[in-house]
């Protein structure tokens, strides 16, 4: 499997971080070591002192496809799940400046948390999930789908122009505002609506 990622597709999360409105999706890769095994705790890595949280509806693919028109997409899914995409802000930064890719500060080891996934029939419309990250207990990000600048079908419509989409591929759709550091003992709470999908200890 792989793990597609979809960088600045909220307005408010462009804006808390100076950062520019694409003209497309930014697309970027995790590979399969970033995935957090289950009821395992987040570690830190010692390589960073700014690890942030990013809460994002996940998207796991059903089918193989690729030039996937935005028509057919909604046949390429059948479930909606939840994640966090952690990234190593201060070393992201520093690669940005040098004009570096990405993937040492968001492909770590550990850094997608992949919850638990809801049947796509559970919702009357996907472009319309409303989510959110507690963080200790309180509230600290929150999102609708509405909200995304590329809904979920547009997505997997430009994905698959690149990348071969196959069966357990999972997209991280991208985060809204709120992403904040972590530090040790927070603990972390992903919910779709009023369900949760994950729980996750920071150390």
């Amino acid at each position: 499997m792989k793990i597609i990622c979809v960088g600045r597709n909220y307005a408010e999360h462009i804006e808390e971080l100076n950062n520019t409105t694409p003209k497309e999706p930014v697309l970027f890769l995790k590979p399969d070591t970033a995935i957090l095994l289950k009821k395992q705790a987040f570690f830190i890595p010692e390589f960073s002192n700014n690890v942030h949280h990013e809460v994002e509806i996940l998207v796991k693919i059903n089918r193989v496809g690729k030039h996937i028109d935005k028509k057919f997409a909604h046949k390429y899914y059948d479930e909606i799940g939840l994640g966090i995409d952690f990234t190593a802000r201060d070393l992201q930064s520093e690669l940005k400046e040098k004009g570096l890719p990405w993937e040492k500060s968001k492909g770590f080891d550990g850094s997608a948390v992949i919850g638990e996934f809801l049947p796509k029939s559970t919702f009357h419309d996907v472009n319309n999930i409303n989510f959110r990250l507690e963080k200790n207990d309180k509230l600290q990000q929150e999102g609708n789908t509405s909200l995304m600048l590329w809904k979920i079908d547009a997505l997997i419509e430009y994905i698959s122009k690149y990348f071969t989409l196959k069966i357990g591929d999972v997209i991280f759709t991208g985060t809204p505002s709120g992403v904040g550091k972590i530090i040790p003992n927070d603990a972390l709470t992903g919910f779709i609506e009023n369900t949760k999908l994950f729980s996750i200890k920071v150390k």
